[in-house]
């Protein structure tokens, strides 16, 4: 089995330090986010919910006594060190395995060099990088090993547990999860990447910034930030490093953002809250930050589309048809020129009158036919184009409505027989659904008319 694959067991080292601060390797072939890497928990940026005096990690580091846990977090966070520093703190072999490129072949293989370690007296924290991308028979595979003790499991995850981790292995874990990092922990890195890296090249503040705001709370992705500006102010000989040298040196590094990932959803229910909730600088702002992380602008196009049906309703039935052409506009147009009319489709629903009575009618209509089953059509609401289908009384008695007064059949019933009207459909005031409310309840008050009409006629001598 390769260290790639694994990793190297830094606590089997009497130093207990990675092998590439070993002076037989060039520290300018190791990348500068790994040079960097924290050595003691102190020296992890951020995380003081975790981390802090009393807090639940730094507590589980001082107890000396290791237990199965899952990391959840955005990418650059900490999530791999925190796992690293567990191994050396606890004087475990550290086994790191990731779901992308292994299977149960090398976890067996993990289980038995466990085996062996438990032999010499060691423990081994077995870390998995992006479990969410092991399926049930992948995670069942190392159950076992933890529920006898022999692996502390450690997973790392940027995707929600509760949906991507098997129940059993949830339930032995405990979960902590990890926060991006924030502006002062990002500079504190940002100047120690600096020190490191090219101690003599100047940043302006704007730069400085930029270069911040690029990584999004990523420390990873900082750190490589920092090399390539190193790289490319040499190559320009610049220094100082202005923001526009910035922004030119460094190819468009959108910010984070995973298109199938929990990102993506918090981001998609935040934009469609704000609509939801008639703010449209918010919901703008959702938009402008998922086209910016790389949402593609005709998947936001659909659930404009399914704000106008489900949130605004016929409130205001312009809706549906502008977030329609707003998606044939971006068709037509492509980017960036189309992402405007989506912008536009966007502020209208925020500003839109609000109904969601077609969406609650259309639940209540499917929850009823999923319990009541097929029920007959009435024989005169169905159809009789035929001889046989007339003289089997289809369509008997059957009310043309734009014969009858107000080309409405009063009293009428379209329903099963022997189901009443549910009124499921229950119009708000607001906007065009005014006026339907008013309609139907005039409609309403002919039904009560017909029938009162209709008792009377059938008790009359």
């Amino acid at each position: 089995m390769s260290d790639d694959l694994f990793g190297a067991s830094e606590a089997a080292a009497p130093s207990h330090k990675p092998s590439h601060r070993s002076a037989s390797v060039d520290p300018g072939a190791v990348p500068l986010a790994e040079r960097l890497r924290p050595a003691t928990l102190d020296e992890v940026a951020g995380q003081m919910h975790l981390l802090g005096s009393g807090k639940p990690l730094r507590l589980a580091f001082e107890s000396g006594k290791p237990h199965s846990m899952i990391l959840w977090g955005p990418p650059g966070v900490g999530k791999t060190t925190l796992a690293r520093l567990m191994a050396k703190g606890f004087d475990a072999d550290f086994i790191a395995v990731s779901a992308v490129f292994s299977g149960v072949k090398e976890i067996r293989a993990a289980v038995a060099r466990a085996q062996a370690a438990r032999e010499l007296g060691r423990r081994t924290i077995l870390f998995v990088d992006e479990v969410h991308r092991f399926n049930k028979a992948q995670q069942d595979a190392f159950l076992p090993y933890v529920e006898q003790g022999l692996l502390t499991f450690i997973g790392a995850t940027t995707e929600n547990p509760s949906f991507e981790v098997n129940a059993a292995l949830l339930s032995r874990a405990s979960v902590y999860v990890l926060e991006s990092l924030d502006s002062q922990a990002m500079a504190g890195l940002f100047e120690r990447a600096r020190v490191s890296a090219c101690p003599d090249l100047v940043f302006g503040d704007e730069a400085r910034e930029r270069m911040i705001g690029f990584a999004d709370g990523d420390a990873r992705r900082l750190m490589n930030l920092v090399e390539q500006m190193q790289i490319a102010a040499a190559t320009a000989k610049v220094n100082p490093v202005t923001v526009a040298f910035v922004e030119q040196a460094l190819s468009r590094d959108l910010r984070r953002f995973d298109k199938g990932g929990e990102a993506f959803y918090d981001q998609i229910s935040a934009l469609h809250k704000s609509v939801r909730g008639s703010d449209p600088d918010a919901a703008l702002y959702w938009f402008c930050r998922m086209l910016d992380g790389g949402a593609a602008p005709l998947q936001l196009g659909r659930r404009i589309v399914r704000m106008a049906c489900e949130d605004v309703g016929l409130a205001d039935p312009r809706a549906l048809e502008l977030a329609l052409n707003a998606c044939a506009a971006y068709e037509r147009l492509g980017s960036p020129e189309g992402e405007l009319a989506l912008a536009e489709a966007v502020v209208f629903m925020a500003c839109a009158a609000k109904s969601n009575a077609v969406y609650t009618a259309y639940g209540a209509a499917r929850r009823f036919i999923e319990e009541s089953g097929s029920l007959p059509v009435p024989l005169h609401l169905r159809n009789a184009p035929t001889r046989l289908m007339k003289e089997l009384g289809y369509g008997d008695a059957y009310r043309y409505a734009h014969d009858e007064p107000e080309a409405y059949a009063a009293g009428e019933c379209y329903f099963p027989d022997g189901v009443a009207p549910p009124g499921w459909y229950k119009p708000t005031p607001r906007g065009m659904e005014g006026k339907i409310a008013e309609k139907l309840a005039h409609l309403r008050e002919l039904d009560a008319k017909a029938r009162r009409t209709r008792v009377k006629d059938d008790g009359a001598p």
